[in-house]
C-alpha cells in the first residue's frame, strides 16, 4: 500500500513482511540498497514501514550484521492489550467473565471480531455456551488459531518438538527438568527449543522471587495454554460437529486448576505492578514475581503467588508485600495465617519486616472473619475481581 503525503515523501507499508522475505530472502538487502543515502538522491523520497506478527524475524531485521541494521528511525513493539483494556474491548462488564475470556483469548484485538465475529460473552449465564460456540467450534477461525500461531514463526522448524514442550509447560511443568522428565529427554536438549520459544514471545522465563538459582517457564499466550490443556486433549472429538459441549463439561477442572488458575495469579502480579498505588503496598514498586519459600522445621516448601519487591518512603529496598491468589476458593482466615507464617521465615532471614503487607486475591469472596480482621489491619489487603478491574 502506498499513501502520498502532501509536501513530504511517500509513505509504503509493506505488512506481513516475513512472509515476503521468506519467498524472497533478498529483499531486505535490495531494500537496504533503495534506501541508501547516495541513492535517495536520485530515488523519490520515501517513508517505508515494515510490519510483521513474528516477533524474532521483525527483531532480527535490525541486529548484528543485518542489511537493514542502522537504516530504521523507529523500532515499534505493539504489546497485546493487558487485562483491563481487553475486558473494555470486549466490552464485558462482569469482572469475572472478563477474566474467564481473558483466560482463553488473552489481549489479542483480532479475536474480537475476525476470529470470533463478533461473538463476545454476555455474561455468566452466556459464558459456557460463548466457549463452545466461539471457541471449541470448528466452523470459527478461532478453532484452529493456536495450531497456527507457531507456523508463522520462521524460527520454529520442529513444530511437533515445540508443541510438545509447550503441552509439558501448560500442564505445571515450571521448570525445565520438570518438562525434560515429562517429554523423556534430557534437560540440555531443550536450551534451544526453549530459548527460540522465548525469543518468539511464546513463554517466559520468570526468575524467582526469593531464590536467584530457580526460575520458571511460562506460557505467555492464553490461547495456546488453552488449546494445549482443554482443546489438544481432545481434539479428535472436538473436530466433529456437536461434540463441544461434552467436551466442555468434562474439561471444567482442567480448566480451573490449569488455564485459569494460573492466569488468575498473572493477573494478580501485573495488577500488583502497575495498577495497585504505592499506598496498597506501602512503598514504590520496582519488581513482582512469584516465588518458593523453604521451611527447614517443616522439611517443606511454600510457594508465593505474588512477591511486591520495592522501595519505602527512604529509599530503602525491601519486601512490600506477598500475596496469594485463589480463584475458586473462598478465602477465610486459614489463607492470612499461612501468609503470616511465611512472612515470618522471610523475617527470619532478613527478606521481609514485620511491616510486609498481606494480601488476598480471590476471584470468589472472603470469609466474614477474613474481612473483619482486615477492616482493622491495614497490613492486610484483600483484592477481589472487582479491585483488579477497577480500583487500585
Amino acid at each position: 500500500m502506498r499513501i502520498a503525503d502532501r509536501g513530504g515523501p511517500a509513505i509504503a507499508v509493506i505488512d506481513e513482511f516475513p512472509f515476503l522475505a521468506k519467498a524472497s530472502p533478498a529483499l531486505p538487502s535490495i531494500i537496504q540498497r533503495a534506501l541508501d543515502p547516495a541513492a535517495q538522491h536520485t530515488n523519490t523520497p520515501v517513508r517505508l514501514l515494515l510490519c510483521g506478527s513474528a516477533l524474532s524475524f521483525m527483531g532480527g531485521l535490525l541486529a548484528g550484521n543485518a542489511p537493514l541494521r542502522g537504516r530504521a528511525g523507529l523500532e515499534l513493539v505493539v504489546p497485546t492489550l493487558d487485562f483491563r483494556l481487553a475486558a473494555e474491548f470486549w466490552e464485558i462488564t462482569d469482572p469475572r467473565t472478563a477474566l474467564l475470556t481473558h483466560a482463553i483469548v488473552g489481549g489479542t484485538p483480532a479475536y474480537r471480531r475476525e476470529f470470533t465475529q463478533g461473538d463476545a460473552p454476555a455474561g455468566p449465564h452466556d459464558f459456557d455456551a460463548w466457549v463452545t460456540r466461539a471457541v471449541l467450534n470448528p466452523a470459527r477461525p478461532l478453532f484452529r488459531e493456536a495450531r497456527y500461531l507457531l507456523a508463522e514463526e520462521p524460527e520454529l522448524h520442529d513444530t511437533a518438538l515445540y508443541h510438545s514442550v509447550l503441552a509439558a509447560i501448560a500442564v505445571g511443568n515450571a521448570a525445565r527438568g520438570g518438562i525434560a522428565d515429562y517429554l523423556g529427554r534430557k534437560s540440555t536438549d531443550l536450551a534451544h527449543p526453549l530459548s527460540v520459544l522465548q525469543d518468539v514471545g511464546v513463554i517466559t522465563h520468570e526468575a524467582d522471587a526469593f531464590r536467584r538459582n530457580r526460575s520458571a517457564y511460562r506460557i505467555a499466550e492464553p490461547l495456546i495454554a488453552f488449546y494445549h490443556a482443554v482443546m489438544r486433549p481432545a481434539w479428535g472429538d472436538l473436530e466433529r460437529p456437536g461434540r463441544a459441549p461434552a467436551v466442555w463439561r468434562r474439561a471444567q477442572s482442567t480448566f480451573r486448576s490449569k488455564v485459569v488458575g494460573p492466569r488468575f495469579e498473572q493477573v494478580c502480579r501485573e495488577w500488583a505492578r502497575w495498577h495497585a498505588s504505592p499506598a496498597t503496598h506501602g512503598g514504590q514498586v520496582t519488581r513482582v514475581a512469584s516465588g518458593t519459600v523453604n521451611d527447614p522445621a517443616a522439611k517443606t516448601s511454600h510457594e508465593v503467588d505474588v512477591a511486591v519487591h520495592g522501595e519505602t518512603d527512604s529509599g530503602r529496598g525491601t519486601l512490600l508485600a506477598i500475596g496469594e491468589a485463589k480463584w475458586n476458593d473462598v478465602m477465610g482466615k486459614g489463607h492470612l495465617e499461612r501468609l503470616q507464617h511465611i512472612r515470618a521465615l522471610l523475617t527470619t532471614r532478613g527478606t521481609a519486616t514485620d511491616v510486609t503487607r498481606l494480601q488476598c486475591y480471590s476471584g470468589t469472596g472472603f470469609t466474614d472473619e477474613l474481612r473483619h480482621l482486615a477492616e482493622n489491619d491495614p497490613a492486610i489487603q484483600l483484592i477481589d475481581p472487582v479491585r483488579l478491574y477497577h480500583g487500585d
